[in-house]
């Protein structure tokens, strides 16, 4: 005998099938990134194409473009990604040690495979990169060396922040010499974080009291 169906029921969801769509627009993603990177250390940024990435990724162009509309979007992404990851790796260093957590930023940023093919290639396109500014993947740049500088209990001002972001900058697709030395002495430079000693306050005794009213020709009361 079959079970009764109740008609006006919802349908019933298969344990799980919503995490396992989530799951693998996650890894597709994933890889449409590194094929960003991938494409643009063999053609160019200029060069590649949406095909090209497509290819190194692994998938359908049409995927692809499921998840994305041009490869600015593409590059836009894999450099917040790329950004949040070394930010996230540079912050647990950074609890033992500042300066090596600058020097490992820095000899990522000089020897990323991508990062030197443009600034071989595409000088243009590297002074467009290194230019600090207000756009959405510099803003995640700052926040991550915010965290970076929490991470080590020093100064997070924005002072502090665009003189470590600065010297990165500097490293992006070339790598430099005596790196180990020169974040030592930034992070040397970098005060500790303020400490704001709480102070406890009595709330009566903070209540500011009136003067008595002396009313004329009575004494004053005494208590």
């Amino acid at each position: 005998m079959q079970p009764v169906v109740d008609a006006s029921a919802p349908p019933r969801r298969e344990r799980g099938l919503r995490s396992r769509a989530g799951n693998a627009m996650e890894r597709t993603r994933v890889a449409v990134l590194d094929g960003a990177v991938r494409a643009v250390e063999k053609h160019g940024a200029r060069r590649a194409t949406m095909s090209d990435i497509a290819t190194l990724a692994g998938i359908a162009k049409g995927t692809l473009y499921n998840h994305f509309r041009a490869k600015e979007a593409v590059y836009a992404a894999a450099v917040d990604g790329g950004v949040r990851t070394l930010a996230a790796e540079c912050a647990l260093v950074a609890r033992e040690d500042l300066a090596d957590a600058l020097a490992l930023a820095a000899d990522r940023l000089g020897s990323h495979p991508a990062l030197r093919r443009i600034a071989g290639d595409e000088p243009a396109t590297l002074a467009a990169l290194t230019t600090i500014g207000e756009a959405p993947p510099w803003l995640a740049a700052r926040e991550s060396v915010r965290e970076v500088l929490a991470a080590a209990d020093r100064d997070s001002s924005d002072t502090s922040i665009d003189v470590v972001l600065r010297w990165l900058v500097s490293f992006i697709g070339s790598p430099g010499r005596g790196v180990e030395s020169q974040a030592g002495l930034l992070a040397a430079a970098v005060p500790a974080a303020a400490v704001v000693e709480s102070v406890e306050v009595d709330p009566v005794a903070s209540v500011p009291v009136p003067p008595v009213a002396r009313i004329p020709g009575e004494q004053q009361l005494q208590f």
